[in-house]
């Protein structure tokens, strides 16, 4: 679930990984809870940053930094660290008044 979820966002298809990776999150342990809903958050932030929704995208950008903090810089190999990085790079973005994010690397 979760290399299947990383790969749909690299493939820009963040609905379809947000429904991959928050069945992940319902089967995770709760120690790792917060690592899978902060992935969900970061392809919901993607999504509604594709449909125009700049409250939706903040929003979520904010939950996404908050959950995964604690497992940086990595957790499972993903570079935690990194998705951070781009997590407050679009942060600045949307909050400069675009929408136009990067796509994410994860």
């Amino acid at each position: 679930m979760l290399a299947q979820g990383l790969e749909l966002i690299r493939r820009g298809e963040f609905f379809a990984a947000h429904e991959e990776l928050e069945d992940a999150w319902r089967a995770a342990d709760p120690a790792e809870k917060d690592f899978f809903q902060g992935l969900v958050h970061v392809a919901v932030a993607w999504y509604q940053a594709g449909r125009g929704n700049r409250v939706g995208c903040e929003r979520q950008l904010e939950k996404a930094a908050r959950r995964l903090a604690a497992f940086s810089p990595s957790h499972r190999e993903v570079d935690v660290a990194a998705i951070l990085r781009q997590v407050e790079a679009a942060r600045a973005t949307v909050a400069g008044g675009s929408l136009e994010l990067e796509p994410p690397r994860v």
